[in-house]
Formats: C-alpha cells, structure tokens, sequence
C-alpha cells in the first residue's frame, strides 16, 4: 500500500510552487484547511491562483493570504466579507473571477469525472456569458463552461485513514469532497488520523483513490460567521 502519511503541512505542501493554481475546500469559514492555509503563508510563495467558493475574511481562511500579497487571482462565487479583498480589488491589484455557485461546483466536479467542460443555463443573459459559446438544447440556451484545472486540491476533513479515505462532519462536507475528486495532487488534513480499516466503508465521503497526502492537522478554530443585525 502506498504510505500517503505526511508528518505535517509544511511537509504536505513543500512542492507547491509560485504561480500554482489551488482549489481550497469549504464554505464560508466552515471546513476550510486551515493548517495547510497557515503552511502556505508560512512558505511564503506567490501569484497563486484560488478556486474557493469565498475569499475568507480578512483575518482568517484565504483572507489571510490575500494580506500577504500571495494571491493573485480569486475564482470564487462570494466575497463579500472581506475589506482587504475588496481593496485589492478596486485598485486593480488583484484579478477576480466571480461565478455562479453552481457553476463552481459543477465545474470542479466535471474536472473529478474526467469531463473537458459543461453546459449551464446560470449566467446566460449577463455579463459572465460575454465570450463564451452558447448552444441552444431543447429550446433553451445554455453556456459552455470549461472544467477547472488545478495542480493541488487542498481539503479539510473529520477523520481519514492513512490510505487517504475521508469522513467529513456535517456541513463542513460542503466544496471538500468535488474538489478532492478535481486536484492533480489532492492534499488532506484531518482532525483525526486512524488506521485502514478503523472507518466504517458506508461512511466514507471521499474514498482514498483521490487523495495523494494525508496528516493529522491541529489547532483548529473553526471560526462561526455571525450575522450581525441592526438592533429594534
């Protein structure tokens, strides 16, 4: 069996070169790989491309590498709780690619089956359809979209064993498991690292064929958005 154990997230992402194109699973702050997050910042390397479905805040999740000028284009489907990401963005130092959350996860999920693209009715009629090729099926125009391509797959999970098979915890489920499937290299931490055999085969989320690394991280916040509403 191939030994997919790493001791940590500095080993874990010690590859990942200047310029590589990252798919960072989670939703919002909820399962997002925070040690590997905290690895790259400390690595110090540049001009990543990130596909994730939002851009953290500003202290936290991916919000932490956009202060650091790490990140130089943000493929997402919401960013709106981020003052550095808005900054960045209207004084034109940061490239953004705003898509439909369901073309996100479509198109990372065409990339983990195999499939060159997609065809989507999100997006017809707006600007996200300006260039791209519109194919009329059954009386109704849909838009091509092309499947992502990334080198590295960062995911979070529960509990994974050493050959790389995940459990993920409720809605931390979320992005994790198509994008574990769309990496290249499909890079997991987890809360806690069993032995093959110790998770049950009709629990598993993410079997251990998509990933390639695997530690036990540690630390974890697990921050909670909180709406803030005026008071009556």
């Amino acid at each position: 069996m191939i030994n997919k154990v790493v001791s940590s997230a500095d080993q874990a992402v010690a590859d990942i070169p200047d310029g590589a194109i990252l798919m960072l699973g989670g939703f919002g702050l909820c399962g997002i790989p925070e040690n590997c997050i905290a690895a790259l910042i400390k690595k110090g390397i540049k001009d990543l491309t990130c596909i994730s479905n939002n851009a953290g805040v500003d202290d936290f999740g991916i919000g932490l590498m956009l202060k650091t000028r790490q990140v130089k284009k943000m493929i997402s489907s919401y960013v709106g709780e981020n003052a550095e990401f808005e900054r960045q963005l209207l004084n034109g130092e940061l490239e953004v690619d705003l898509i439909p959350q369901g073309t996100l996860a479509t198109r990372c999920m065409a990339a983990g089956y195999g499939m060159p693209a997609i065809f989507t009715p999100a997006g017809i009629g707006t600007e996200i359809a300006q260039g791209k090729e519109i194919r009329n099926f059954h009386g109704k125009n849909y838009l091509l979209e092309m499947a992502f391509d990334a080198d590295f797959a960062l995911v979070k999970a529960w509990k994974g064993d050493t050959a790389g098979n995940l459990i993920y915890h409720s809605t931390a489920r979320n992005f994790n498991p198509v994008m574990a499937m769309a990496g290249k290299i499909t890079i997991a931490e987890v809360e806690h690292l069993v032995e093959v055999g110790e998770l049950d085969p009709d629990h598993i989320h993410t079997p251990g064929i998509y990933v390639n690394r695997i530690f036990q991280g540690d630390n974890y916040e697990k921050r909670i958005e909180n709406r803030t509403v005026n008071k009556r």
